[in-house]
This record gives C-alpha cells, structure tokens and sequence, in this order.
C-alpha cells in the first residue's frame, strides 16, 4: 500500500514545533502566512494557478525572512519572490533561447510552467513542474548552466515537506542529509558524521520534541 503523504500544512505544524524548541533562530527566520491577495496576485502575475501544495505552504509561511537552511537544500522564495525569479528566468531564456530544448540536455533551460518555489545556495532555483502529464507536480532544478534537472527529484512538494517533518521528528535523513544545530543555535543539514561548520562545531540535532 502506497504511504499516504500528509497536506504541506500539517508537515509545516510539525516542523514548526520542532523549529521552535529546538532551532530558535532558524524558526524566526520564517514568514507569517501569505495573504489571499498576495497569493492570488501572485497567480495573476504567473498567468495560471499556483500548484495546491505550493498555495497552502505559502499559507503556512509566506517564505523566509532571508536566506536560510531550514529545509534541507532548498530555502522557500516569497510569492513575490516566487513572480520575480520567474520572470527573471522567462526574460533571460528569451534572450538565450532557453526555452528550446538542446539536444544534449534532457530538458530546456526554463519552461514557462515551471514555479520556482525554493532557491539553493548557489542560486538555482528548486521549481515544482506544472506541465500536464504523469509527473505534473514534481520538483527539480533549474535556472543552472544545463537543462532542467529533474532526476532523483520529489514526486511532489508535500513529499519533500513529510520527509523533513518525519526526519526531525523520527529520525533518519532526506536524501542523504542529516539535521545538525550550529553553535548559533540554527539548524543545518549535511551528510552523516558532519562536525564542523565554517570552523564551528555542529551537533547531531535531537529527534522529537521533550
């Protein structure tokens, strides 16, 4: 029998809670809930709906305050910032047609129906596929030198979302990497054994609530 994965807002209570007790700083750095015009302006603006899960995380938290490591690779964009980097993405693959597949690469470089709704450290950004088909809905990246990358990716943002929930609350790791507390008392992931940060000590971050 398949898992039955959770609704974005009950992971997103759970990784609250979690965040609040044991990762202050890191849980300050999240947003209050979008509003109903800042996300239906963010569909007008995007020319077609969000995909549900991303519409009820930004109902959760309206993005981070600023750059953070709350989820594990991905830190969740604004729903401006969500309009911002889309359009960003759509102006310079108009440019560079981007959004022309090249035969060496699996995907184009952007595709009008992706959502970035998260961006990685180095700047990519994590999108949720909204073209129709049996993968519809899934994440992968883009915004790099390549092609769109969508292998080893979610199946679909409350996925990802369950995963770090359980990670925190039961243990184990989301896709390769372990929660850890920074001496700032934050939260940070990385592969099993990490020490250190920047020459700082991390710790094994403790699973469940007191």
């Amino acid at each position: 029998m398949a898992q039955r994965i959770p609704p974005p807002s009950k992971s997103w209570h759970r990784i609250d809670a979690w965040l609040a007790t044991h990762a202050a700083s890191g849980f300050a750095l999240l947003n209050p809930p979008a509003t109903r015009d800042e996300i239906q302006q963010t569909e007008q603006l995007l020319g077609t709906p969000l995909p549900d899960d991303l519409a009820e995380s930004l109902q959760c938290h309206n993005g981070v305050r600023t750059w953070a490591t709350v989820l594990p690779e991905q830190s969740p964009l604004t729903a401006s910032g969500i309009v911002d980097r889309w359009q960003t993405y759509m102006d310079v693959a108009a440019e560079n047609d981007g959004l022309t597949r090249r035969p060496w690469d699996d995907e184009p470089w952007w595709h009008p129906l992706w959502v970035p709704w998260a961006e990685s450290a180095d700047g990519a950004a994590q999108v949720i596929d909204q073209r129709p088909g049996p993968d519809a809905g899934r994440l992968g990246w883009a915004g790099h030198s390549g092609g769109g990358d969508f292998t080893d990716s979610w199946p679909d943002l409350g996925s990802l979302l369950h995963a770090v929930a359980h990670a925190l609350h039961e243990g184990g790791d989301v896709h390769g990497l372990h929660p850890y507390l920074t001496a700032e008392g934050g939260i940070w992931w990385d592969e099993d054994g990490c020490e250190e940060l920047n020459g700082r000590p991390l710790r094994a971050a403790p699973i469940g609530l007191p």
